[in-house]
């Protein structure tokens, strides 16, 4: 009788106690909801802001209402026809970008399966070279070596000449994402492709490139990233209005020529922007699984 009575009172206790389990089950997710939204919030709000400062009427651009009271939409077209080299600059964005994204993530995903999966010489130095490179501020400790180095191959001036620098100074980082992508793939796939005959490349090019596609994106979008932002070397290495880039030309409208009014520059700013914004917005979905799949590891 004695042992019942204890059963029922533990019952008891144990329904008692389900309740705060239950809402501290609850409580768990919706924090983690909430800070997440108020992450998004403190990252969106400033793109929010520019966007409806582009929009705004100048009287109303020079007042403390955030929303416009009056809208004019003028200023991006304005903005655009303001500087007549800006279309000419565009495209050397994008093809410097392209190129960068398309040399750079080849070298990476032949070093990283080399460094992986194949029998390579003089592996732990090359890897000791690329974690120095990466802890070493590069663009600014060797912006006169780069310059020397440009001036030799004439490459002074000239927009394709960015594309040398720019690969190799977004290569380490590259191979360190694809080496941690190769490294979640098992040793024992490419030995026995190997065993049947298959070539180091037909394994990387039937085999390998299925299965590291999430990773390969996440490389793509971060040189997309750092060459389509960077203004040091662009405004370094080139002289002429034409040959720069986008960043470079936006940065000296709103330095140089000082007539220019705060919803002009964030039209400009608005429009620089949203290739990024676009080109994120299709592929995040392969960028995030890259980063699940290893594109962090190492």
């Amino acid at each position: 009788m004695a042992t019942r009575v204890e059963s029922v009172t533990r019952t008891q206790a144990q329904a008692k106690r389900l309740p705060r389990r239950a809402r501290r089950s609850r409580l768990g997710p919706v924090m983690k909801h909430a800070v997440l939204i108020l992450a998004c919030l403190v990252i969106l709000f400033p793109l929010a802001w520019v966007f409806l400062l582009s929009i705004k009427s100048v009287p109303d651009a020079y007042t403390n209402r955030i929303w416009p009271h009056h809208f004019d939409f003028g200023h991006y077209g304005t903005a655009l026809t303001s500087i007549d080299t800006l279309p000419q600059n565009f495209r050397n964005s994008i093809v410097v970008t392209l190129a960068t994204m398309l040399i750079t993530t080849t070298m990476a995903v032949l070093a990283g399966y080399a460094l992986v999966h194949l029998r390579t010489p003089g592996r732990t130095l090359v890897l000791a070279i690329f974690v120095a490179s990466m802890f070493i501020p590069t663009r600014v400790t060797g912006l006169i070596s780069i310059f020397e180095i440009q001036s030799k191959l004439g490459l002074i001036n000239s927009t394709w000449g960015l594309i040398l620098p720019y690969q190799t100074l977004a290569l380490a980082v590259s191979v360190f994402i694809m080496r941690g992508v190769f490294e979640t793939i098992p040793k024992e796939l490419p030995e026995s492709a190997r065993v049947d005959g298959a070539s180091s490349f037909t394994i990387l090019r039937r085999i390998m490139l299925p299965l590291v596609r999430n990773g390969v994106v996440v490389v793509l979008i971060t040189n997309f990233i750092a060459a389509w932002g960077e203004w040091l070397l662009a405004n370094t290495l080139t002289n002429d209005q034409d040959k720069r880039t986008f960043p470079v030309v936006i940065a000296g409208a709103f330095g140089g020529m000082g007539e220019w009014q705060w919803p002009k520059i964030a039209a400009v700013y608005i429009v620089g922007i949203m290739p990024g914004l676009i080109v994120f917005a299709f592929t995040q979905r392969w960028y995030m699984r890259g980063l699940q799949e290893g594109a962090l590891k190492g």
